[in-house]
């Protein structure tokens, strides 16, 4: 019987899949808590000004993303969101950050900060590139 796929390139449908693929890593994976690390700050009208996402899992804090609204860029508000996940990260008993950052983007920044190159992703996604970094957030001198 031939199988027949149909496209779907909604949202709801994507999600479902991570959801599957969730299920099936928790079946298999060590590491059962997968804690979400949200920073944001907004002005007195609510407005988003800077925040970072990230999570939190065995000794891994998973950077997903940073961002600082131009009139606030150079004012070390990327530090110290940075600094507070980092911060959060250990208090939750996490060794190692990871992140990833586009060739025009902040690999400068990170750099700055203790984040190592590890390897960088070619002609992404035609000429440029994607580098994926590290930073050891203890004291605990180890390899990745």
């Amino acid at each position: 019987m031939p199988l027949t796929f149909a496209h779907d390139n909604s949202d709801t449908f994507a999600d479902a899949i991570k959801q599957k693929i969730a299920e099936f890593n928790w079946q298999h994976w060590e590491v059962s808590e997968r804690l979400p690390l949200g920073l944001k700050l907004e002005n007195e009208q609510g407005v988003l000004l800077a925040g970072l996402s990230a999570r939190t899992f065995g000794n891994w804090l998973m950077i997903d993303n940073l961002w600082v609204s131009d009139a606030l860029r150079g004012q070390r508000v990327g530090s110290q969101l940075l600094g507070e996940a980092e911060k959060t990260a250990k208090e939750r008993g996490c060794i190692y950050a990871v992140l990833d950052t586009l060739n025009f983007q902040a690999k400068p920044f990170y750099e700055a900060r203790g984040y190592q190159l590890q390897w960088t992703q070619e002609q992404y996604p035609k000429t440029g590139c994607k580098y994926f970094m590290t930073k050891t957030l203890s004291s605990v001198q180890t390899n990745i």
